[in-house]
Order: C-alpha cells, then sequence, then structure tokens
C-alpha cells in the first residue's frame, strides 16, 4: 500500500518531469534497476589510492606524494569557497563573506597543524636521497596556492615589496614580471631564472594573469574596502580577514620554513634539494612582508610582520 507521504513524493516528481517534458516512468524504471551507491564508487577510492607513482625505492617517498596530493586537494577546497565569493561580487553579504572565509581558515589551519608530517614525518636521509630524483620538481610550483593568492587581495600587493610603490599603476603583464614569488627560485649568483620557475610560468603564467585581471574589482580586499565604505564590515569579517592574512602569509610558510630547516640547513649539497628555489629568502614572512589586507593592520603589526614567528622557529620551538 502507498502511503500519503509517498503518493505526495510521486506526485512532485511527476509535476518536475512533465515540466521538462519527460517521462517519469522512463526515469522510474532507470531508478529499479539501478545499482545501490557505495562509498568507494561515490568518491572513486580506488583510483585515488592508485595515484601514488613514487620514483625510487626509498619507503618515505610515497608520505611525501600523499602529503602533498592532501594539500592540493585542501587547495582545491579553498578555491571553491574563493569563487563563490568572488562571483558574488556587489551582492556579496557580510555574513556570507565571513562564513566562506571560516572555512578557508579551517582548510588552512588544519594543513599547518598538519605540516608536522612534512617536519619530522620522514628520514632525513630517504628525504635527500628521493628528493634528487625529483628535480626540478617543487612544491614552489603549486598553481593553486597562487590562485588562492589572486584571490585574496590586488595584485600590486603580491609584487616583490621594493617594487610596488614604481609598478602601481602598470599593468597586470608588467606586475606579473616582479611578483615576489619569482625572486625565491632565481639563482644566488646569477639572477637567472631556474629550470623550475621556467616551468611553472610556462604551464600558468596566462593563466595567472587572467585571474589577475578578472578579480581585480572582486577580490577578497577590494570587496572588503567597499563593505568597509558602506559601514558593513562586522567585526566578525575583519577577524576572518586577519585570521586569513596570518594563516597564508605566515603560518603556512613558516610551515615550510619548519621542514627545510630541518632538512636543508646550510649544507651546500642539501640546499640544491629545494628544486632551486632561494627558501632562505623566499619563505620567511618577514622578508616578503606579503600582506593581504593591509588595511585591516596597524603601522606596528606591519612593521613586525611575521618576525615573532620566524624567531620562534629558529629557536626549534
Amino acid at each position: 500500500m502507498i502511503s500519503p507521504e509517498i503518493e505526495k513524493r510521486l506526485a512532485q516528481l511527476q509535476e518536475k518531469y512533465e515540466a521538462m517534458g519527460q517521462d517519469m516512468t522512463s526515469y522510474l524504471d532507470g531508478l529499479l534497476y539501478a545499482d545501490f551507491l557505495t562509498y568507494w564508487d561515490y568518491i572513486h577510492l580506488d583510483t585515488l589510492l592508485s595515484l601514488q607513482s613514487p620514483k625510487t625505492p626509498f619507503p618515505d617517498e610515497e608520505i611525501f606524494i600523499m602529503y602533498h596530493q592532501i594539500t592540493e586537494l585542501y587547495f582545491k577546497l579553498s578555491l571553491h569557497e574563493c569563487r563563490q565569493i568572488s562571483e558574488k561580487g556587489t551582492e556579496l553579504s557580510p555574513d556570507f563573506f565571513t562564513a566562506r572565509l571560516r572555512r578557508i581558515n579551517n582548510y588552512f589551519e588544519a594543513l599547518t597543524h598538519s605540516f608536522v608530517i612534512m617536519v619530522d614525518g620522514m628520514e632525513k636521509d630517504q628525504f635527500l636521497k628521493f628528493r634528487m630524483s625529483l628535480l626540478p620538481a617543487s612544491g614552489f610550483q603549486s598553481g593553486q596556492y597562487r590562485m588562492i593568492e589572486i584571490y585574496a587581495t590586488n595584485f600590486i600587493n603580491l609584487v616583490a615589496k621594493d617594487k610596488r610603490d614604481e609598478l602601481a599603476n602598470a599593468t597586470f603583464d608588467q606586475q606579473f614580471e616582479y611578483i615576489y614569488w619569482k625572486f625565491g627560485a632565481t639563482e644566488l649568483a646569477t639572477g637567472k631564472k631556474t629550470l623550475t620557475l621556467k616551468q611553472f610560468e610556462k604551464k600558468y603564467a596566462k593563466t595567472f594573469i587572467e585571474l589577475a585581471q578578472q578579480t581585480a574589482t572582486t577580490n577578497f580586499y577590494t570587496l572588503a574596502l567597499q563593505l568597509q565604505q558602506q559601514g558593513k564590515l562586522t567585526d566578525a569579517l575583519k577577524h576572518e580577514l586577519r585570521r586569513f592574512d596570518v594563516n597564508v602569509n605566515v603560518n603556512w610558510p613558516l610551515s615550510h620554513y619548519k621542514s627545510a630547516v630541518r632538512y636543508l640547513h646550510r649544507e651546500p649539497e642539501e640546499i640544491s634539494a629545494t628544486g632551486g628555489t632561494n627558501w632562505q629568502k623566499y619563505l620567511p614572512p618577514r622578508f616578503q612582508k606579503r600582506i593581504f589586507f593591509p588595511a585591516m593592520w596597524t603601522a606596528e603589526e606591519t612593521d613586525n610582520w611575521g618576525k615573532a614567528w620566524v624567531e620562534h622557529a629558529l629557536r626549534g620551538e
């Protein structure tokens, strides 16, 4: 016997399919013969677990691969939220902005807290051996991370700090030539681009510049300033903006800095295992002074940006 609730649902389905010019019976036949969905099929578990292909026989290389894959999935989660914020544009509400930023902050804090896997979770000797087999590849080449940065702020704020005033009114193409991370992948002796950087630019340069153009008026900083002008910048939203700034521009790079100190500290033959990046100058936040939302910080906070965190790391705490 068909219950009133089922009758109600069937009537709603009939209405839905009629509106689309479809025969509901055919869809019910499909439902009748379809297999039940399983967890492993839904998330493509077998495929996911087959995506680790070590290049060497060292067991810890699998840890290295899987952790970077996990990282990229968190970045994809973050970009999913970034797009939602940016696409709202002038219709963006403080509550929606706050909620999505909170999600991104949770993703980055999960990553930062888990980075102990990279700091202490591999044998140094194994790392230095298998890492040399991966050159010139480097985590520096994460395109998704750069996209998150572009969604976050005005493109000029990603330019090397000593060039920002000079290039304030330049085109995105011109500003891109001096984007801060390029200086972390240049040869110390000659200033030439490393192969790591050349590969990265070849794959992503066009994408990054187009995204900068696309988000010129819908990046987080511009949207936050618009809300501030309208008197709608809530304390909760400002808190999440500041939290995001610290998570992405201080805590996350500092986690990498601690890992680099752990595995690559000072020995010349070991430093080459970074894929050619000049991590000593590139990773510490106080050198880059990269701040997504300058108006959300005091002059003193800006002057001391990242300093305490780096000193904390160097003490090994």
